[in-house]
């Protein structure tokens, strides 16, 4: 009788060191796991330029496929719009081309330089909120697709463009930005870090 009672005396001993043990393996699983990839912006502070570039290049190509846009233009804005993903608004709120908010959208208002009467100014904009800089890439392509309200083909000759450079131009004649050389600097960004070479 004595040795029974020993034995199940031990019995809830066993059974809580098998529950930590259960416990500490599922830890060490989930520690030696992959860790989910961090959202984009989240590591942005941590991303050479060519890990930015590298980021956002396949879904540029994609987007290609699906729409037409040349991926060189959605590299080149994404760099000059949010200076390489470290801007306030593409590291906190995953807008890398500084579109504006219109509408029921999500939105946060910041300052914004923009170029009027031939000087430089500070004016309060409000800019569309995502939840990730591929949400902001498909809904730069899609305003190229589908224009704004009061012209669906505003951006049309965007779309259709051949080369980088033709491309450049039609988003300054279209008035993306009020930048005079708006242009001019897509170009140089492009060529800059050879952003050609992801265009099919």
């Amino acid at each position: 009788m004595a040795r029974k009672k020993k034995k199940n005396s031990r019995f809830p001993l066993v059974f809580l060191g098998l529950i930590l043990i259960g416990i500490a393996f599922i830890f060490t699983l989930n520690s030696l796991a992959d860790p989910v990839p961090q959202s984009d912006q989240a590591a942005s502070e941590e991303l050479t330029q060519q890990e930015f570039i590298d980021y956002l290049a396949p879904h540029a190509e994609e987007l290609q496929k699906g729409y037409g846009i040349l991926p060189s233009i959605i590299l080149g804005q994404a760099i000059l719009e949010s200076d390489w993903g470290k801007s306030t608004l593409a590291s906190e709120y995953h807008n890398l081309f500084g579109i504006k908010s219109f509408g029921h959208s999500k939105k946060v208002t910041l300052d914004t330089q923009e170029f009027y009467n031939g000087e430089w100014v500070t004016i309060q904009g409000d800019f569309r909120v995502y939840d990730s800089w591929e949400e902001s890439m498909d809904d730069h392509t899609m305003l190229f697709v589908n224009g704004v309200d009061w012209n669906p083909a505003l951006y049309e000759q965007v779309l259709t463009a051949t080369d980088y450079q033709a491309a450049a131009q039609a988003l300054q004649t279209a008035g993306y930005a009020t930048d005079p050389d708006y242009a001019t600097k897509i170009i140089s960004v492009i060529e800059t870090y050879q952003l050609d070479r992801f265009d099919q």
